[in-house]
């Protein structure tokens, strides 16, 4: 339905006419499409997820492994993003790189990516495939080459990778010094690419024992969405990779506690970098929890996009930053939600220090406007629509709510959730986590 101002909003300035439809809209905004998944776990501990989807004559696959970078023990750094790597370099009946070919040849592809939570890897096909992408999948879980001379060369490249993408980018370790000072003992504390250190320290048997531990199938999740019957699909998974044996012993999941932050912590750092920047950082609960819901419609309130409260104040009200952001980092564990201010060039870094803060304390002193709430539910529900628009992206949602929730119905129920959440739930969490104790200001000068 196309709304259409009404007599009284007509007379209002423009500006305030769309707020007011935009307020209308959030009660009127589609939700997205429903998710009707089926879950079933094979006798070897592999969990399968399928939903059918007929709409086009492709199928896609993900298999997700339940190993991140906070799986990694201290010193050994990088493996997960490792075998990333090296699960394309062969097993006992596909040669090298011939995974990825082997499917290109259909007209399929194929990638995979890693997280501090997960390994993944996901191929697109035509339906009639499928059973060559499972055999695939099964071939490299149960027999993967992992050898001496595979090992140096894949390291090497992912060092480049770190070399490229980290340490010559302006501002590339970013990331890596926030977390390395805002944990203490928590593995998030080293992100996923690993250090140059822990990499050439690694020796083969390592590697071996990570892939014995956590490449297995009562550790990983098959999610298939698209062109089959739900039936057909279940029974290919059984057929090739039901047979793979299961570990004999669990799968680790001790993992060191973070101790709460009991004070402002400050840190002062040089980098080579052609600006300054200030970062505020706090750290939030884990994804699921209760109040992960509405610091999700915080983080839309204060970052999302050049019309939020950070980019706006700093950027075009006060110029005082080229640019600014921020993210609430929901993950596994509890994690993170920082925001971040390049400085611009003249201008005093306490002035940006305190702007900076001053729209994360805004946020707890004062309830957010009805067409802020608005805007953000808008932009969560555009974020779910779109993001479900591919057999890819319904996968994926699926698949983080089988892993990481541990129920693939939380992959429809939890956009109920942000959308109930109110101006005064966004109003308590930021009272709850935005507070002095629990911050960490971080300032990254360039060389003196």
């Amino acid at each position: 339905m196309r709304l259409r101002p009404t007599e009284a909003t007509s007379r209002l300035p423009a500006v305030l006419a769309l707020a007011a439809l935009a307020v209308v809209a959030a009660d009127a905004a589609p939700r997205p499409p429903r998710l009707d998944a089926r879950q079933v776990t094979l006798e070897n501990g592999l969990r399968v997820v399928v939903l059918e989807d007929h709409s086009t004559p492709i199928v896609h696959s993900q298999l997700w492994y339940h190993v991140g970078s906070k799986d990694e023990r201290p010193g050994r750094t990088g493996f997960a993003h490792l075998f990333e790597h090296m699960m394309f370099k062969g097993s006992k009946n596909v040669r090298p790189d011939m995974h990825a070919s082997l499917l290109a040849s259909v007209g399929g592809e194929s990638n995979a990516y890693t997280t501090e939570d997960v390994t993944v890897f996901w191929s697109t096909l035509p339906a009639r495939y499928l059973p060559l992408v499972l055999w695939l999948e099964a071939d490299r879980m149960a027999s993967l080459k992992v050898d001496e001379e595979t090992f140096r060369r894949e390291r090497e490249v992912v060092k480049e990778e770190r070399r490229m993408r980290v340490e010559n980018q302006p501002y590339g370790r970013l990331s890596e010094l926030i977390y390395e000072h805002a944990f203490a003992v928590h593995p998030y504390r080293h992100t996923t690419v690993g250090s140059m250190k822990d990499l050439e320290a690694a020796s083969i048997e390592d590697v071996r024992e990570f892939y014995r531990t956590y490449y297995v199938p009562n550790n990983a999740t098959l999610v298939l969405v698209g062109d089959f019957e739900a039936d057909e699909a279940i029974a290919l998974a059984r057929r090739h990779l039901g047979p793979v044996p299961r570990s004999p012993r669990p799968v680790p999941r001790e993992r060191p506690v973070e101790p709460p932050q009991a004070r402002l912590r400050r840190v002062t750092l040089h980098e080579n970098w052609p600006l300054p920047v200030i970062v505020v950082a706090h750290h939030i609960p884990a994804d699921g929890q209760a109040d992960s819901y509405p610091l999700v419609v915080a983080a839309k309130i204060l970052s999302d996009g050049q019309s939020s409260r950070i980019f706006r104040s700093l950027v075009y009200e006060k110029q005082l930053a080229l640019s600014a952001f921020g993210t609430a980092n929901i993950a596994e564990d509890p994690n993170l939600f920082f925001a971040v201010a390049v400085v611009q060039p003249g201008h005093d870094l306490d002035e940006a220090e305190r702007a900076l803060v001053a729209e994360l304390d805004r946020l707890a002193a004062e309830a957010v406007s009805d067409g802020e709430l608005a805007r953000a539910r808008n932009q969560l529900a555009r974020d779910y629509i779109v993001g479900r628009a591919s057999n890819q992206q319904k996968a994926t949602h699926l698949a983080h709510a089988a892993v990481i929730h541990g129920d693939i119905a939380s992959a429809d129920r939890e956009f109920d959730l942000l959308m109930e959440a109110t101006a005064a739930d966004v109003q308590r969490v930021a009272r709850t986590y935005f507070t002095p104790a629990n911050r960490l200001i971080l300032r990254v000068l360039p060389p003196s």
